[in-house]
This record gives C-alpha cells, sequence and structure tokens, in this order.
C-alpha cells in the first residue's frame, strides 16, 4: 500500500509533474516532493528509465521501488487512497475521460515540446532556466551557463523525435489554436472536461498548459491573446484543494455536452490517425511513421510508449459492458474517431 505523506520526484518545467501535482493537492494526498538531488540525497532508489515525475513505492518486502509513467500512477493512488476520485463512475464518462487523457499527454504534448524549443525565446529561457531546477539555485554560474548550451542543444535536436519538424510546425501551432478555441468554449458551460468537478483528463491539459500558457513565451502570448479564460483555467486548476466535490457534479454521457463532443472531434484531426500510424509503423518493424491529415502529411520517429497507451485505451474500451459499449461507440462514431478502437492494426 502507498506510504504518505508519497515521495516523488519532479520538476516545476515537467508537464506530467505539475500533473500530479494538481492531482494530489486535489485529492488531499499527502506527499514530499523531491526536486533536484533531493532524492539523490535522500538515497531514493532510481528508475529503469529516468522519467519525471519518479514515485517511490513500497513493494511486496516493503522496500521502495521507482516508479515512473502517470497514468497508471494516477489510477494506483485511486485504489490505494479513498475520497475526491478523478475518475468518473459511469463507465462511458471514464472512458471519454481516458480518451482525453491520453490526447493532452500524447499530443497537446507536441505543441508544449515545440514552443519551447522551436522558438527562440523559448529557447532562451527554458535553456536558461530549466537547468537551474535541477542543479540548485545556488549552482555556480559557469556551471549554468554551460549546462545551457548543452540542455538546449539537446533538447532542440530532439524536436523531430516529437513531431516539430519544418513539415509539421504549421500543424501543431493551427492545432493549438483549435483547443484553446474549444477549450474556451467549453469553460463557458462548465469549469472542467468532466462537468462541475474534475477528472484525470482536466490535469493531464493543465499539466501541458502549466507551460504554455505559463512558461513558454510564444505560447504564453498566444493563449493570453486567444482566451484569457484559458490562462485563468490554469492557474485555478493548480490547486483546487478547497473544491468539495459531489457526485452530481459529474457531466453526463447522456446526452454529451456539445463542447466536449467538439473536444473529442478534434482528436480525429490529427491524433487518431497519428497513434494508429505509429502502432502500424512499430508492429512493422519501422523507425519512421507518416499520416495523410486534412491539413497535410505528418511525419516523425516511432514512439514505441505510445502502442502501449493504444492498448490500453482499447482494452479500457473492449472491457466495458455491451450497453456501455454501445453507449461508446455512438458517442466516438459522433465525434469521428471510431477507427481509435476498431480499425486493423
Amino acid at each position: 500500500m502507498t506510504q504518505l505523506p508519497l515521495a516523488f520526484k519532479g520538476a516545476p518545467g515537467s508537464p506530467y509533474t505539475r500533473k500530479m501535482l494538481a492531482l494530489m493537492r486535489y485529492r488531499h494526498i499527502p506527499y514530499r516532493y523531491l526536486v533536484g538531488a533531493a532524492a539523490d540525497k535522500a538515497g531514493m532508489p532510481k528508475p529503469a528509465v529516468e522519467l519525471l515525475p519518479t514515485f517511490y513505492f513500497p513493494d511486496r518486502s516493503g522496500a521502495l521501488v521507482a516508479v515512473t509513467d502517470s497514468t497508471p500512477i494516477l489510477r494506483r493512488l485511486e485504489q490505494e487512497v479513498a475520497g475526491r476520485s478523478a475518475l468518473p463512475p459511469d463507465p462511458v464518462l471514464a472512458f471519454v475521460d481516458a480518451l482525453l487523457e491520453d490526447f493532452a499527454d500524447e499530443w497537446v504534448t507536441k505543441a508544449m515540446f515545440h514552443y519551447r524549443w522551436h522558438f527562440a525565446p523559448g529557447i532562451d529561457k527554458a535553456g536558461g532556466v530549466l537547468p537551474v531546477h535541477f542543479l540548485g539555485v545556488n549552482a555556480d554560474e559557469s556551471m549554468l551557463k554551460a549546462a545551457k548550451v548543452q540542455f538546449s542543444k539537446r533538447q532542440v535536436g530532439r524536436l523531430p523525435v516529437v513531431g516539430s519538424n519544418p513539415a509539421t510546425a504549421e500543424m501543431i501551432e493551427a492545432a493549438y489554436v483549435r483547443l484553446l478555441d474549444l477549450l474556451d468554449a467549453h469553460l463557458r458551460g462548465q469549469p472542467f472536461l468532466m462537468g462541475q468537478r474534475p477528472g484525470a483528463s482536466d490535469f493531464a491539459l493543465y499539466g501541458q498548459l502549466s507551460q504554455l500558457a505559463h512558461f513558454d513565451p510564444t505560447s504564453m502570448e498566444l493563449t493570453l491573446q486567444r482566451s484569457a479564460r484559458v490562462l485563468a483555467w490554469v492557474d485555478l486548476v493548480e490547486d483546487l484543494s478547497g473544491l468539495e466535490p459531489r457526485d452530481s457534479d459529474w457531466a453526463c454521457a447522456d446526452p454529451i455536452a456539445p463542447t466536449l463532443l467538439a473536444l473529442l472531434r478534434e482528436l480525429a484531426q490529427a491524433y487518431v490517425p497519428v497513434m494508429l500510424a505509429n502502432a502500424r509503423a512499430h508492429a512493422a518493424g519501422d523507425k519512421e511513421l507518416s499520416a495523410d491529415l486534412s491539413a497535410g502529411r505528418w511525419q516523425q520517429a516511432v514512439v514505441p510508449y505510445q502502442t502501449k497507451c493504444l492498448r490500453w485505451l482499447r482494452t479500457q474500451y473492449a472491457e466495458l459492458g455491451a450497453s456501455d459499449q454501445s453507449r461508446a461507440a455512438a458517442l466516438m462514431q459522433a465525434a469521428g474517431i471510431s477507427e481509435l478502437v476498431c480499425a486493423t492494426l
């Protein structure tokens, strides 16, 4: 079982760290936030792959084990820490929540990385600030300057890996503008994606927007110009510890709110075809994927992890009861995203 306060390693510039911080504040889960070298100094175990955030859970013997990946961790906390759930009880709404959580984690993050490392102001700011999170505010200036150069060069070099390249840049930027408009329209009717209380998708989207709307200069300015409402929403979701959710606060899936259906339709623009193309390319042993989108041809490196994400979503859909699966299928058909769970891979 989870030992409280829950220790985890993270960084302010990590959207997934911010996702989990906001979740734990909302759910009243006590935690110890280890930044920089604090985890090493505390003798915490290292994960197989260094990712943020890294949580430390006890194994069967009681020894701490380093665990990464926010999606299964969020669900583990639902099982082991009671109260103030972030997962809707309606299986169909829970599936919608999972879809939008993955969309934020795996697609909106492309915009986050693009705006941070494609534009000169973002490179300069992130290259200067983010190393300080790891090296400490009292680090030697010459060390920080060297880290800025090395870290920026490495991250800019990773742009093609996440899908940002000359052919896709305009598509990424247009998709972010559409997302801002869709979210602005939705928030005019209800304060969260999942209704009057937040779901996992709210925290996932908040994590990406904590960077896009509040850190990276180019996307910050764009977000303010497009929707002050979205900018303010990010401020509010950061700490929802004072919100008192009720069972009746969840959104209704029958019928689904038109603005939430519009957000699901956005998944058909790029997220769904790219996820499917990625899975097919990975199965074929290819290193690159390509997908024909309405906005143009998308090309990027294959991301093996995203095949696991797709499998999770397909499993969740397959495990729905007959009536719930029929409801979910109708929703997906209305949104134009049925291929995500039914297309042959």
